[in-house]
């Protein structure tokens, strides 16, 4: 069994290699994919392993903000309730076992006492010591790309259904599907109006967890100016905010 104080930075953990010797990885890694395509597959997973919801999220490039962005969810094309309080904390113990291991993480909060006892029977998994989503149970895949961005592949449920040979295969397809993420290009920014250099910067910074203090010092602009870049970028993405905003613009590979 899982013993659920393992630290979630230690990298002795982390096996993986024989995610990238897997099959599944290599045979669809490389495939042309759509964020459409790609939620699809997330789908497909989450009704494999009788899961109710999913999302896929980044890791900023600044290693200095410990946060999450979602690239999409279940929910697709909007944003969950989930994935909003996913991304709306600071992790800095998360983020870091991320970019240092593969091991899955899971929790399961009181009510999901059958959930608790389900993920703890997994062997090379650690139990989070806070839910990322309360009142839920979940696991969730850290996934890395030979290129080396980071992310997090999540799914949530009380009935979720995994073994412990099925858990090396669930977690190769999220690697492939991480990869395959990861090589979007813009493919759908003719749908919206030109995003000025300007616009986009504010817009990477705030991916980057800045502040719009932080990102009109650091652009020498004035904080008003740094906040209409931003609700320019939010309209022309058609976006409901700016989290939603930074979603739509790493769907679109506008930013990284």
């Amino acid at each position: 069994m899982t013993d659920p104080a393992r630290n979630l930075e230690d990298p002795a953990q982390d096996l993986r290699q024989p995610l990238f010797g897997n099959p599944l990885f290599n045979a669809e890694a490389h495939r042309t994919t759509t964020i459409p395509d790609a939620v699809r597959r997330a789908r497909w997973i989450a009704v494999d392993i009788n899961a109710e919801g999913f999302g896929l999220f980044f890791t900023p490039p600044s290693p200095e903000r410990p946060i999450l962005w979602p690239c999409f969810d279940s929910s697709y094309p909007a944003v969950s309730s989930e994935t909003i309080l996913v991304a709306g904390e600071d992790r800095p113990e998360l983020v870091r076992h991320i970019r240092a291991s593969s091991v899955p993480l899971w929790w399961a909060e009181e009510p999901a006492i059958g959930a608790s006892e389900h993920f703890g029977k997994l062997a090379w998994t650690t139990r989070m010591p806070e839910a990322l989503v309360p009142e839920m149970a979940g696991i969730a895949f850290p996934v890395h790309t030979e290129r080396g961005r980071c992310g997090l592949v999540v799914f949530l449920g009380f009935e979720i259904n995994l073994t412990p040979d099925s858990l090396f295969d669930i977690h190769a397809r999220c690697f492939s599907l991480f990869e395959a993420v990861a090589r979007i290009r813009p493919g759908e920014g003719a749908k919206y109006p030109m995003i000025s250099k300007r616009e986009l910067e504010c817009l990477k910074l705030t991916a980057n967890g800045y502040t719009s203090e932080e990102i009109a010092r650091f652009l020498k602009l004035s904080v008003h100016t740094a906040n209409q870049y931003l609700t320019n970028t939010t309209q022309k993405l058609d976006a409901v905010n700016r989290m939603h905003a930074v979603a739509k613009a790493l769907r679109l590979g506008l930013i990284e």
